[in-house]
Formats: structure tokens, C-alpha cells, sequence
């Protein structure tokens, strides 16, 4: 079984090393970080393990290479980018999202018709070009036909990362998953990046009043939508979160908190604005994710010299 991670940041890497001890796998990656992978191993720390890792890596596509599966990690802003750069790879090939947010798979189909969405929540900080720490585990992963369904090629990628020690299950309504991981990063990245604080931090009443307000505008985007989510209700959810999510998570700090830090821009389009877009679309007012979004683009704007 062969598998190529594109756009590997730490979830790609990570999900790559993993793989490496039960399938051959190629991770395309940052030049930085893969001249430091090829020097010296990749480091994984933290809740998936603790092992050094070699495995195939460089910046691009090795020439003439075929792949049973390719994993595209990306940030959501740089998905078209990178399909548009491999589309001769992916074109027949059974292609995963294993990102943030709402749209991937869509850009995805456009250049593959093999397209299984992938849905994980789970905390991955850098620590250092060739090393990650694992330092969040909300769940198994999951993995489904898009936009719903679960045949044999989702099956087999299923095992194989089970295989590989990665918590994963298989879902027949992968579309109904990445809403529900797509309300979690909404009600707690932007704000946890905006204010800087771990997400244990928005239990605070005050700003769990903007994490509930984020959360029933986004139910009522998604009903309109025609998705079915576990939890039926706002309400219903916002316990789960509270209860369940937030301390399971509760000393981990936002990738976007992270992108913010190095100065990149953040995925906060395909978040809450996503909520936004498909809000105007139904015509249901999203005001709270509106100034969220709003808010995201200043920081963004502060580390870019003020630049719109």
C-alpha cells in the first residue's frame, strides 16, 4: 500500500510517521522541515507516542509516482493551491481531507472523483521543524465517503490507520462530522487565538457568552443546510461542548493562535466564515461570527504590517 501526504504541516507529519511503520508513504512538505526529516528522523511526542520516524520526504511529487491514497493536510486557504499543483496525481485517486472547515472536499472534487472526507480532533503543536507534540486527544478520527457513504477504498484506509495505531472509525454521514468539528473550531480557535488563551480559558462567562452566540448562529446555518447533527439542538450541544470537548481540550492552544504567532494567515474563511457565506445565502443574519471573522483579518492585518 502506497500513501502521499500533501501539504504536511504537524497533522500531515504526524499522520505520515504513524503510517510509515505499516505502508510506504511519501509526505510532501516544506523544504525546512524536510531537509531536517531526512537529516535526523521525525521526533512524535506526547498522546500518540513517543518514536523517532524515518520515512520518504521533500517538497514536491516524486516524478511518475502513483499512490493508492493521497491525504491532503493542508491549511484550508492553500487547498486548491496544492491540487492544482498535483492534479495529475490525484486525477483517479482516492483522495482525504484531513482538515479544517468547510469546503475542502468540494475543491477536492474538482479535480479527483474519489473524494472521502476525514474529520480528526486532536491537539498537534510544532516543536521544532522536524518535531511535533501531540497534545490533545478529542476522539477517534473519522473517515467517510463525500458526501456520505462508506465503501470498501474508505474501509481499507480505515484498517490501515487503525493498523498504524491511529484512533479512526469509519462514517456513513462524514458531511454530518465535519459540521460538528467545524462548530468546535468555530466556538473556540478564533476566539481562544483572538484573546490568546488555552481553550480552558473560554469557560470564563464572559466570553462563553460569544462561544454560545458563535454556536446557535451556526445551528441555525446548518439546519438551513439540511445537515443532521448529533446533538439536536444549540443547547444540546453547547452542554456536550462544555461539559465533554472544552476539558478535554482544555491546555491546548489554537492552530490559529500558532499561525497567528508565525505570522501566516489563518484558516478563519473556512470557519466562521463559512458560517458567514452560507449564512447570506439562506438569508439568516450571522453577526457574532461576522465581527469573529472581523476581528481574525485585524490580528492577520498586525502581522503584516497593518496591510488590509
Amino acid at each position: 500500500m502506497k500513501v502521499l501526504v500533501l501539504g504536511a504541516g504537524a497533522v500531515g507529519l504526524c499522520v505520515a510517521a504513524k503510517l510509515s511503520r505499516v505502508c510506504e508513504v511519501h509526505a510532501v512538505t516544506r523544504k525546512k522541515s524536510a531537509d531536517a526529516i531526512r537529516a535526523g528522523g521525525f521526533t512524535l511526542t506526547g498522546l500518540w507516542g513517543e518514536d523517532t520516524c524515518r520515512f520518504s520526504v521533500s517538497d514536491t511529487v516524486p516524478a511518475d509516482a502513483r499512490y493508492d491514497y493521497a491525504i491532503v493536510t493542508s491549511k484550508s486557504r492553500d487547498t486548491d493551491a496544492i491540487c492544482r499543483e498535483f492534479a495529475a496525481t490525484l486525477k483517479g485517486t482516492e483522495t482525504v481531507s484531513l482538515q479544517n472547515g468547510i469546503g475542502n472536499e468540494e475543491i477536492i472534487g474538482t479535480y479527483t472523483d474519489r473524494v472521502i472526507g476525514g474529520m480528526i480532533i486532536t491537539g498537534f503543536e510544532w516543536a521544532g521543524d522536524a518535531a511535533v507534540h501531540v497534545s490533545v486527544d478529542g476522539g477517534p478520527a473519522k473517515l467517510g465517503r463525500f458526501p456520505a457513504g462508506l465503501d470498501e477504498p474508505v474501509k481499507g484506509l480505515v484498517a490501515l490507520m487503525q493498523e498504524a495505531g491511529i484512533r479512526v472509525e469509519g462514517s456513513p454521514a462524514i458531511r454530518s462530522d465535519l459540521w460538528v468539528k467545524t462548530l468546535y473550531n468555530c466556538a473556540l480557535n478564533p476566539l481562544g487565538a483572538i484573546m490568546g488563551v488555552p481553550y480552558g480559558k473560554l469557560a470564563h462567562p464572559a466570553a462563553w457568552k460569544i462561544v454560545e452566540s458563535i454556536v446557535r448562529e451556526g445551528f441555525l446555518v446548518v439546519e438551513a443546510e439540511g445537515v443532521k447533527l448529533p446533538c439536536k439542538t444549540a443547547d444540546e450541544y453547547l452542554r456536550y461542548l462544555h461539559d465533554t470537548q472544552l476539558p478535554a481540550t482544555a491546555g491546548h492552544h489554537s492552530s490559529m493562535l500558532q499561525d497567528l504567532g508565525r505570522g501566516r494567515p489563518t484558516e478563519i474563511d473556512f470557519l466562521n466564515g463559512a458560517i458567514v457565506a452560507k449564512g447570506a445565502l439562506h438569508k439568516i443574519p450571522t453577526p457574532v461570527n461576522a465581527c469573529i471573522v472581523s476581528l481574525v483579518k485585524f490580528r492577520e492585518s498586525l502581522t503584516n504590517g497593518g496591510a488590509p
